[in-house]
Parts: structure tokens; sequence; C-alpha cells
């Protein structure tokens, strides 16, 4: 009886307090079989263990830095036939705006990637690195299209983070946002990927692509900029926005993919201009009717409304109402997608597109050109440029928009020099010089170097100048 007490006492304890490992190696399926590889696909967190983010922590917290800007706002520019009849009465003092927000070094000599919005219109920068040392920083190069800016400290042997790979981030993958959230040092919170390629339309440029990685990580003011992180410390996006009635963090999160930072940051690297593509098609997604309509099997793709005259779409044979369904051998399932694609080349690169028409697949090779319709790249100095003693940037959609103008340059800076002395003031818009229509930075060199002999244009009150001068 003893014996027989002791066996019973063994296979109950076997049972019953066995490790889970153990538990799980009698794991069945409904055939009845005991199933070693089914046990293992529907157990990974306790063969694994649970995640420790502590790796991705101790690799990225120390490149991640505090970005302080200031500007002054508020100021009246003087109006030349307001003052001449009552002086310079009710002109406001300007006032001095302090922003704040999060930057990630990507390189050992100090470059930095942040948001555009986080440093646009700023006219002082500071870093600060998580070792409380202060920096001031130059911009590189900012595109709003995508938000992302670069740039650049005067310090060597920084920690930095590695570019890791949005494209392979799965649904429902841990990640760790890594930032600065109300001026603080570096601060880490932990979600999960909730959903890719995700349009919110917050980019106001007329050419903005948007696919961003949306998580639930925690994200609150100051945080943009910042890092996004995969578990083993690689960066797979900058963070930008949240989604939010508050403006503090409510569980959406959402990140820029490293993919298109990547593309940016080379070529404000190389050209100081991101250099950008256009196929010359109008596209919207694909509906049910679309797919019903022209026999398509899935309901994926970019249907094309309109190819626009000369474009690169054109001369590869692509024709209103075709449906979009790959780029280079990426499969294309919706109009973001194939923006992001295109994005990744430069003028003068070859590709191929995958399009579907009249129940047939194609695929057709296509040349790739600038907006200006040929394969050169776009330098910096297309972009602004020096004249009597202004420095001229060419007008950024929402400036566009905004005054519901089409042409123009922007004073962002004011030296001595000719223009000075006429009473211009950083944040004027030239309309024209001479009569001749402003269209970038170069028109105005080139129309100031035949003389000053007349200038119309904007005050960034709203205000019309118009100056004539001696003939």
């Amino acid at each position: 009886m003893a014996l027989l007490g002791a066996v019973i006492a063994l296979f109950a304890y076997t049972r019953i307090f066995a490790s889970p490992t153990e538990r799980q190696n009698n794991f069945y399926t409904a055939n009845g079989h005991s199933d070693t590889s089914a046990m293992l696909t529907s157990y990974p967190a306790q063969q694994g263990g649970p995640v420790d983010f502590t790796y991705a922590a101790e690799r990225t917290v120390h490149a991640v830095v505090h970005v302080h800007t200031t500007a002054n706002v508020g100021s009246q520019p003087d109006n030349p036939i307001m003052e001449f009849f009552y002086g310079d009465r009710g002109r406001q003092e300007p006032q001095q705006v302090q922003g704040f927000g999060s930057g990630v070094i990507i390189s050992p000599d100090g470059y930095i990637v942040t948001n555009n919005h986080v440093i646009e219109d700023a006219e002082t920068i500071e870093v600060k690195l998580n070792d409380n040392r202060v920096f001031p920083a130059e911009i590189v190069g900012r595109d709003p299209s995508t938000d992302i800016a670069l740039l650049k400290i005067k310090a060597n042997n920084l920690e930095f983070i590695k570019y890791g790979d949005s494209e392979q981030l799965k649904v429902g993958e841990w990640v760790l946002a890594v930032g600065n959230p109300f001026n603080l040092t570096s601060t880490v919170t932990a979600g999960i990927v909730s959903a890719k390629g995700r349009s919110l339309g917050i980019n106001e440029s007329d050419t903005r692509i948007e696919s961003f990685i949306q998580t639930d990580a925690a994200l609150n003011m100051g945080n943009s900029g910042g890092a996004l992180v995969n578990t083993k410390g690689l960066l797979v996006g900058i963070t930008s926005a949240i989604l939010s009635p508050s403006g503090a963090y409510a569980g959406n999160s959402f990140a820029i993919p490293v993919e298109i930072v990547q593309k940016v940051v080379d070529d404000l690297r190389e050209f100081g201009e991101v250099q950008r593509v256009i196929i010359g098609v109008n596209i919207r997604p694909v509906t049910e009717d679309d797919a019903n309509k022209e026999k398509l099997k899935e309901i994926r793709g970019a249907y094309v409304e309109k190819v626009l005259e000369k474009s690169s779409a054109e001369e590869a044979g692509i024709k209103p109402n075709d449906i979009i369904l790959a780029f280079n051998g990426v499969p294309v399932n919706t109009a973001t997608d194939l923006q992001v694609q295109v994005s990744r080349y430069r003028p003068g690169d070859k590709a191929t597109i995958t399009y579907f028409r009249d129940g047939t697949e194609k695929t057709v090779p296509i040349k790739l050109r600038n907006s200006a319709g040929n394969t050169s790249v776009v330098t910096a100095d297309m972009r602004s440029a020096s004249v009597l003693g202004a420095r001229l940037e060419a007008l950024s959609d929402s400036d566009k928009k905004a005054l519901n103008i089409n042409y123009g340059v922007k004073i962002t800076e004011i030296s001595d020099g000719r223009f000075r002395d006429i009473g211009m003031k950083r944040g004027n818009i030239i309309l024209s010089i001479n009569g001749e229509k402003i269209k970038s930075p170069a028109d105005a060199r080139e129309a100031a170097s035949k003389g000053l002999k007349s200038i119309e244009g904007i005050q960034s009150d709203g205000t019309l100048f118009n100056f004539q001068f001696g003939r």
C-alpha cells in the first residue's frame, strides 16, 4: 500500500506541478496525436520568454537629442505708404517664440534627422545631447513633402542609430519610441505596430508623401522627430504625429518609415535638395466598382484618372482607366504605395511599371523624370540664391496656398545690400522685378543683374508693395 501510494503521488505531481515547458510538450492536435511543431507555433511567448526592451533602449537612448528652436514672430514690417502718412505708430515689436522637439543622430560626425515642422521658420536651432552637451545646429536641408529635415552639429564620435528595414515590420510587432516629450531628457516608451501605410493628409505640400507606421507607443508634445526602433535597436521610423483630441497621447501615434527617411537624407546630404521624380499620372484608390468593371480579381492597385502629356507615363504607354499593380516589381496595393515606391528613385533612373487593362496584365519599362520633365538633378542653388544682399528661396506649397498665388520667391535672410536699402524685410515675397515674373531664385538673380527699375511683391502682413526707381 505504501509503494502504491508513492507511485500515485509521483504521477499526480508530474501532472500538476510539471514546468510549463513539460506541460506544453503534451499539446495535442484535434486528431489526438502529439504535435510539437503545433505547440511551438501556438505558444511563442512561453518558448521565447517575455520581450526584453533593455537592449534596444541602451543602444538608442544616447543617440536621441533635444531640439530647441527660437523664432521672432508678430513683427509688422514697414509699409512705406502708411509710414509716410502715419509714422511708425502701431508697429508691433517682434515676439520671441520658442519651440522644441526631438532628433535622431544617424552618423558619428553629427548628422541629425528631425521633422521639418520642428525647425520650420526657426531662426536659431540648438541641440542638446543626452549627456547635456549643447551645440548650435545648422540646417543641411529640409523636405516639407515628407516632413523630414536634416541638421548638422560640429561634433565627432557620437553615438548614433543604424538604419533598419521598415518594409519588414509586421503588424503586431513590438517597437520603441525614443524622444524628448515635454522638454524632458530622452524617454523610452513601447508599443506594437498597429497598422502600416496610413495616409492622414496632414502634410500641406501638394507633393506630400504619407505612408505612416501607426503604433500605440505613447507619444506626447516634444516627441516629434524622435526615433521609432525595433527590438534590435535599429531605426525603423521617425515619429511625427499623434491623433488626439487633446494634443496628448491617446493611443494613436504615427511615424515616417525609414525607407522614406533614408532616401530623403541621402539626397539632402548629397545635393541639398530632394531628388523627386514625377511619372505624370493622377491616381486614386481602386474601388469595388472599378475592379468589377475592369475584371480585376482583387480590389487593389492605383487607378489612373489622367495621364499628363509628354510625361514618363505617357511615354511608357499608360492610359486613363489603367490600374497600376506594381512598380519595379514591388506590388502596389494602394495609391499611397505607388507614391512611396516612386519617391525612392531619382531623375534618370529606369524602372518597370505593371498595369492592368482590358483583363490583361502588362509590364513595361519607364524612364523617370523630374517635375521639369528632364532627367537633371535639382541642387540647392536652384531653390535658393543670394541677390542684392538678400537670401531668396522658392515658395513652399503652403505659402502659395495661403496667399493664393502660384509664383514668387521669399526673402529668408537679409544683410547689407540694395534690397535692405530700399526697405525690404525678411518674409517679404517678391513677385516681379523690372516687370518680369519671378518664379525662382534664379529668375530673381537674372532680372536683378540688369539693374533694379521696379519691384513688386507682398509683405508678410499681406499688404502689397510696388517700388519704382529712376530710369
